[in-house]
């Protein structure tokens, strides 16, 4: 698995980082009473990829976080921060 590839690759068991990254998205974006498509037209994507990304089947790139930062509007680090502490390395599939 390719960390933060900006491409559907359909849902994998034991994708730890889809899964964490879009329980987090989901709930900012709950938290700011957004729906997915006003996610999406506030970030200029589709919802379809939204809905993806808080599913953990579409791995956010670096663009596309700092386009959902502006949308939410929320710091990079909220996004993210969600891995600080954690072992990142054990994350990873190789």
């Amino acid at each position: 698995m390719r960390v933060f590839q900006g491409e559907a690759a359909g849902k994998k068991p034991g994708n730890v980082v889809g899964d964490v990254r879009g329980e987090r998205l989901g709930g900012l974006r709950q938290g700011r009473a957004v729906t997915r498509g006003g996610l999406g037209e506030l970030a200029c994507l589709p919802h379809s990829h939204i809905s993806e990304m808080e599913r953990g089947v579409m791995l956010p790139n670096l663009v596309t976080i700092l386009r959902l930062a502006a949308a939410l509007p929320c710091k990079v680090s909220e996004l993210t921060s969600v891995f600080d502490g954690a072992d990142v390395a054990s994350l990873l599939q190789r």
